[in-house]
Formats: structure tokens, C-alpha cells, sequence
């Protein structure tokens, strides 16, 4: 059985209305309902009465409400009398598979919107236009002439210029400051296609010789600059790219330098990173940024974690602590440089680590690579006496 936490904010399933039928018949309370479903009492009320049908039957010789109707559960499931001769009035009745059905019409209607043909479009926007500029406000007019809109949707076609109306002519939104509007925070759906985390794991198993870059980005002050990592698993080796805001262009075009960069230096992106496995930020949208060469030829393979699971990659979460112990959470970047980036992660790089027995993630990465690919993304050889693991460092 589910915690309420587990369910909480989450429709009722057909699993769910079943439970509640089953329950109902055994004349259980709304709350024993409630606790077997992991919902709120009133959630299971509602469902009831929203969705119960009331029919008659060849005993039905009143249309008067039975008397045990009028209490809770409100339905005759599991009544002794329901099936008696001596029962005169109405049924009312609660079934799982209707109520879960008309459940899905709502849904479905709800998200399908009222749709307008261009001769009704205008039509709609002649009459909030002339309304607007004769002093009415939008809500009173739509509610007068009954149109098929919401308030939202006027104010979101006039923000884009649709109707002959301007912002300037609603008195009350000049008054007020635009909210700040967030970016695309995730990576559309059809952009994981394919790159889904158990399609990861079926690459690797089918390539287990290939090792994996885990990527992911560290944010800053609100709306400032951010920092993407990159984290090589096989060595704990990680670099970081400073991004002027948290957007997919910004982090297209920094990789694109990044490749040409390493592509003056003798190396290959794809060569490197073989295999990228990252969140579902929205910084990482523009994929074929990731995936392909300057040519338009793929050369890296991009996967993406499921919802809310850093812990399925959990290397570069893990060494993003070495980096708050020099950069505190919350500390802004915008007065970083690459320079500054690329001073941070030599000296994170430089630490010893126990899994190494006592070598540093640097002296392993250019073992299995070359110094020269090191400086090429930015890190230098930091002597372990001076390494500094603390906010001194930028001091």
C-alpha cells in the first residue's frame, strides 16, 4: 500500500475506484476508505457523490429519496435492501469502471480547449475590442456576450499582438511589472526519445567498453550565470564551462567551442565523450549540439536520467561537493571567468582520493589520456602541497 506522500497531489487511478466500490459494498466509512487508498477522506466523498447514478428498478414505487441516502456513503452498495422487494424507492448506485470513464471524458475535454474557426476568432476579438476601449474590463465582457474564452487566453493574445487592442488600453496592466518568466526548465519529451535512462543502460550493456561523461550544471545567483560540468567516471576527473545564463543556445555554443577548441588541439570530442548521460534540464535541449561534429555527423550519444534521479548519476553529483567547499551554495558567477572556473576544478582535480590509494583525479586522467588533454580542457597540474580546498582559494 502506498504512503499518502507517495500519492499525494495524484489523480485516483481505476485501481483506486475499484477499492473504494469494493469497500462502499462492505459499507466501510469514507476515512477506512480513505486510509486504504492513501487519499483524504473528502477526496473519497466527492468521488462518490460526483460520480454515483441513480436509477430505478421494478421495485421503485416512489421518486422520494430513501432516508438512508441522505447520511454517508449516500449510495446503496452493500445495502441489505437493495435487492429486496420491500425497498420502494430509487437506487443509487457507485460503479468503478463508469465513474472512472466519465473520470477520462472530463480529462480529455478539459485539455482538448474550445476550438474557433477564423470567422469566430475575429468575431470574438471585435467584440472584447470594442468593449475594452469603452472602459469594460475583460472578465465582464466575455461574461456578457457568453464567449468561448478564458480571461487568460484574451490577455496572452494581446500580449502577442493578436487583437487591435494594445496592454496600454487595460488601465490596470500598466500598473503592473511583467513577472520575471523562467526559461524552459526541462527537456521536451520528444527530445528523450530513445535517450531514456533504461536506453542508457541497454547502450552500456551493449558497449561495455565504452565509458560514460556524466554532465549536468552547478547554478549560481538567480538568473545569473551558471557553470556546466563535465565528469569523466573512469578517473573522477571534471571540468567545468562557464555559461552566460542557463539556456540551451548558450550551452550549444559553448560545447561547439569547446570541440573546436579540442579539435585544434589534436583531439576528438566523440573520442572523449562517447557517451553523455545528463538530467532533464532544459540547458541541454538542443541535443544535435551535443551529438554531432561540425560536420552534422553523430559522433556522441546523449541519454537523459528519469525525473527527480541525481542518484543515477551519481559520480558528478558526489564531486559538485568538492566544488561547494570552495564555492558556497547560493555564491553568485557572475563575476567568474573561465579562468576562475578552470582555476577551481585544477585544484579539485588535484585532491588525492582514497579509491586511488592516495592518486588524484588528475594523475589518473592523463594515465589514461595525456597531459596535453588536460590543459586542452582547461586544467592544470596543481602541486598537491598547494592545493587549496576552501572559499581562500578566490580570495
Amino acid at each position: 500500500m502506498m504512503n499518502n506522500r507517495d500519492k499525494k497531489h495524484k489523480h485516483l487511478t481505476l485501481e483506486d475506484r475499484i477499492e473504494i466500490m469494493e469497500c462502499l459494498y462492505k459499507r466501510m466509512s469514507f476515512k477506512a476508505i480513505a486510509r486504504r487508498i492513501a487519499k483524504d477522506p473528502t477526496t473519497v466523498s466527492k468521488e462518490v457523490k460526483l460520480h454515483a447514478k441513480s436509477y430505478s428498478s421494478g421495485f421503485t414505487r416512489t421518486h422520494d429519496t430513501c432516508p438512508q441516502l441522505l447520511k454517508a456513503p449516500f449510495v446503496c452498495n452493500g445495502c441489505e435492501k437493495q435487492n429486496h422487494s420491500n425497498c420502494i424507492f430509487p437506487r443509487r448506485k457507485y460503479h468503478a469502471k463508469t465513474a472512472h470513464q466519465e473520470y477520462l471524458t472530463v480529462l480529455s475535454e478539459s485539455r482538448e480547449g474550445i476550438p474557433l474557426t477564423k470567422e469566430e476568432f475575429y468575431s470574438n476579438e471585435r467584440i472584447l475590442s470594442s468593449a475594452i476601449k469603452n472602459g469594460q474590463n475583460i472578465y465582464h465582457a466575455i461574461m456578457t456576450h457568453h464567449l468561448p474564452v478564458s480571461k487568460s487566453t484574451v490577455y496572452r493574445h494581446i500580449e502577442r499582438g493578436y487583437y487591435s487592442i494594445a496592454k496600454i488600453d487595460l488601465p490596470r496592466a500598466v500598473k503592473f511589472k511583467l513577472r520575471s518568466k523562467k526559461g524552459n526548465d526541462y527537456a521536451p519529451k520528444a527530445v528523450r526519445v530513445n535517450r531514456t535512462y533504461q536506453d542508457y543502460l541497454r547502450f552500456m550493456q551493449e558497449h561495455s567498453w565504452i565509458s560514460c561523461t556524466e554532465m549536468d550544471t552547478l547554478i549560481g545567483a538567480a538568473g545569473g550565470k551558471v557553470i556546466m560540468t563535465l565528469h569523466f567516471t573512469h578517473s573522477d576527473f571534471m571540468f567545468g564551462i562557464l555559461l552566460d545564463n542557463k539556456s540551451a543556445s548558450e550551452a550549444g555554443r559553448k560545447i561547439a567551442e569547446l570541440k573546436t577548441r579540442l579539435s585544434n588541439h589534436g583531439f576528438s570530442f566523440g573520442e572523449i565523450c562517447p557517451v553523455l548521460l545528463t538530467d532533464n534540464g532544459g540547458e541541454f535541449s538542443h541535443v544535435s549540439d551535443f551529438e554531432n561534429d561540425a560536420s552534422g555527423l553523430k559522433e556522441t550519444s546523449v541519454f537523459f536520467c528519469d525525473p527527480n534521479a541525481p542518484y543515477q548519476k551519481p559520480h558528478v553529483e558526489n564531486n559538485h561537493t568538492l566544488f561547494r567547499a570552495i564555492v558556497p551554495k547560493g555564491s553568485s558567477f557572475d563575476n567568474f571567468t573561465q579562468e576562475t572556473v578552470n582555476l577551481i576544478f585544477s585544484h579539485v582535480n588535484g585532491i588525492k582520493r582514497r579509491q586511488f590509494h592516495g592518486k588524484s583525479a588528475y594523475d589518473m586522467f592523463i594515465f589514461l589520456h595525456s597531459p596535453d588533454l588536460a590543459s586542452a580542457l582547461g586544467i592544470s597540474f596543481v602541486d598537491p602541497e598547494q592545493v587549496v580546498q576552501s572559499p581562500r582559494l578566490l580570495r
